[in-house]
C-alpha cells in the first residue's frame, strides 16, 4: 500500500461516514487517495495487530510528526505518544474500539526527534470492512500547536 491507494482511501471515507456521519471527503473530489494523502488536516492509520503498526499517515502528518512514509508505515503508534502519555491515549483507543468513535480529542504528541507537541480537534474511529470486520483504527486531526 501507499499513500494513493484507492482502496485503502474508500475504506478510510466508508467507515468515517457510517461512524461519524459526516462525509470525510468532498462530494466534488475527483480522486480521494490523492485529495486524502495532501489534505489540510493529519490523517493517521494503524492495524489491529497487538502493538498496533501503522499503515497509513498523510504529508501532513508525516510533516508535524518527522517521519517519511517509509519510517511511519510500520511503526509502532504508541511510538507517537511520549512514555508517559501512552495511558490515556491507549484509554481513548479501548473506547474508540467499543463505541465506534470519539470526537474532539486533544492530546500530547511527540515528533521523531522527540520534540512535543498537541494534536487538537482530533476524530478516532474504527476501521472496518462493509462485512464488519475490523480492520484498524484512524485518526483525524485537525489541528496543532507546541
Amino acid at each position: 500500500m501507499n499513500g494513493h491507494d484507492e482502496a485503502f482511501a474508500e475504506l478510510l471515507a466508508d467507515s468515517y461516514a457510517t461512524l461519524v456521519g459526516r462525509p470525510l471527503v468532498p462530494s466534488d473530489v475527483q480522486d480521494a487517495a490523492a485529495w486524502l494523502y495532501e489534505a489540510p488536516f493529519g490523517l493517521l492509520a494503524h492495524d489491529t495487530s497487538p502493538d498496533p503498526l501503522f499503515v497509513y499517515a498523510n504529508l501532513s502528518a508525516q510533516r508535524h510528526f518527522g517521519y517519511a512514509w517509509s519510517e511511519f508505515v510500520g511503526l509502532p503508534s504508541r511510538l507517537s505518544a511520549g512514555q508517559e502519555d501512552r495511558e490515556p491515549r491507549q484509554v481513548l483507543l479501548d473506547g474508540v474500539r467499543s463505541k465506534g468513535y470519539a470526537d474532539g480529542y486533544r492530546g500530547p504528541r511527540v515528533t521523531r526527534t522527540g520534540r512535543q507537541f498537541w494534536i487538537e480537534d482530533v476524530t478516532v474511529w474504527n476501521l472496518a470492512h462493509a462485512d464488519g470486520v475490523p480492520v484498524g483504527q484512524a485518526a483525524l486531526i485537525g489541528s496543532w500547536s507546541d
